[in-house]
């Protein structure tokens, strides 16, 4: 099994394999050619993040400067706004539905470092998918961390940090991030 393989399968893995530091060397290229399009040239934005990011539905829009381990890993569905300073560090798979508004400064992260001192030495870590559903807004400054889940219609308050799912159609915030009222959303 490849340390990418591993990686997917939310098994220790080698982030330093040579594999996948030339996937990232080219991701780097990629992200550099993106983040220097002119901001108002639209369609050289759009056939760059089309190129860059695993799956990009209709309608897409996303704001320079942007930052991704990968790209490949990260899916994202129709009308989807990511703002400026975005961080998707998508060792593992970010899979974002449609609809999806996301606001300057947020983190989606999957990969952690092993907790065994002797593996983080080694440089080991885990990946743990995030999956955002449809119709989130995720505000200002929030950190989404391995392994969550964001249930459709839901609202993530700016600054929260995000260590466990949130159900669909809740206000959830702060840190760490928890629900303080349903939405109804009729």
């Amino acid at each position: 099994m490849t340390e990418k393989e591993k990686s997917h399968a939310e098994m220790l893995y080698q982030p330093g394999d040579p594999e996948l530091a030339a996937d990232r060397d080219v991701t780097v290229k990629k992200l550099h050619d993106y983040n220097n399009i002119h901001p108002l040239d639209r369609e050289a934005r759009q056939a760059a993040i089309r190129e860059l990011l695993g799956h990009v539905g209709e309608n897409c829009v996303v704001e320079q400067p942007l930052f991704c381990t990968y790209g490949y890993n990260t899916s994202v569905g129709d009308n989807f706004f990511l703002n400026v300073n975005g961080r998707l560090m998508d060792s593992g798979k970010i899979t974002i539905g449609n609809n999806v508004f996301i606001a300057p400064g947020v983190s989606i992260i999957t990969e952690e470092h092993a907790m065994d001192v002797k593996q983080r030495i080694e440089g080991l870590e885990y990946t743990h998918p995030v999956t955002i559903g449809d119709n989130v807004w995720i505000c200002t400054g929030v950190i989404v961390l391995p392994g969550v889940t964001i249930g459709d219609n839901s609202v993530i308050g700016a600054g929260s940090v995000v260590s466990k799912d949130i159900p669909p159609n809740c206000l959830a915030v702060g840190n760490p991030c928890k629900v303080i009222r349903r939405i109804n959303n009729d």
